[in-house]
């Protein structure tokens, strides 16, 4: 028993596996905009919304799906500097390492990127693109007026007005695609196929109607915190079934009160 309540904690580690990616309607929705997307003359695209709302498995899940027909390059985590940058974009370019004590012409990589326009095309994928410095958000705008090297951009909701602020970006984006958090009904089917696909049928079932209810008001239906909140659950369900078994029998009828004490715990609710 303890090993199921194992199993169920670790399905809802707040990660950026594509195999434990759980399609929803809402996410579907976003995911074919990008796909739709990818085959149009963009130079920019932004995927912004609050934090927590599934920016970072959309864009890896769509590099996952796309990267054998197009030419996509996932870059989950931003550059410390302008010189890293640079490098990364070079070695998408030739497949090679920037040579030791070397450093990456920029006029160089714009002049390239020029000269194969209409025959190749480079698509990157940034994620948490809030935290890229002005000097290197001044070298993606000059790389994607080449026309061959575009952007998909995951950003902060706060930091899409900042860059949209800077009238030089917002002439260059081709779309805006925001993520929100969701409802009641599509979060009930988030959790339940987490659980599913662990096989976890009988704790699915034990998670009742006023359970969710109270989840998604704790939670605001966003994922991150959806997550932390079952983790944290499941964690004191493990911990009762270690050591106190009689605590967690007929788990249906006490699973609210499992759910209030995670919410102490995080701070949800106010002891």
């Amino acid at each position: 028993m303890k090993n199921k309540f194992k199993i169920a904690k670790n399905a809802f580690l707040d990660n950026i596996i594509t195999k434990d990616y759980i399609e929803l309607e809402s996410s579907m929705i976003a995911f074919k905009q990008l796909a739709d997307a990818i085959d149009k003359p963009f130079k920019m695209i932004i995927l912004y919304g609050k934090p927590g709302t599934g920016k970072s498995i959309l864009i890896k899940n769509l590099f996952e799906k796309k990267k054998y027909q197009k030419e996509l390059f996932y870059m989950d985590t931003p550059s410390n500097s302008e010189k890293e940058f640079l490098e990364q974009i070079f070695y998408a370019f030739t497949g090679e390492n920037v040579p030791d004590n070397s450093e990456v012409n920029f006029l160089g990589l714009v002049k390239y990127a020029k000269s194969i326009l209409n025959k190749k095309e480079f698509i990157f994928l940034l994620d948490e693109a809030q935290m890229y410095g002005l000097d290197i958000l001044e070298k993606i705008r000059l790389l994607s007026d080449t026309g061959s090297i575009k952007f998909i951009m995951a950003l902060h909701q706060n930091n899409k007005e900042e860059l949209l602020a800077r009238t030089h970006f917002s002439s260059r984006i081709w779309e805006m695609i925001e993520l929100k958090n969701v409802d009641r009904e599509e979060q009930t089917t988030y959790i339940n196929k987490k659980l599913l696909k662990k096989n976890l049928f009988d704790l699915s079932n034990n998670i009742k109607e006023r359970d969710f209810k109270l989840i998604f008001k704790l939670t605001d239906g966003n994922f991150r915190e959806c997550n932390k909140l079952m983790y944290t659950v499941f964690e004191i369900c493990e911990f009762y079934a270690d050591t106190l078994p009689s605590k967690i029998s007929n788990l249906d009828k006490k699973f609210y009160e499992f759910l209030q004490l995670a919410g102490l715990k995080l701070g949800y609710i106010n002891a």
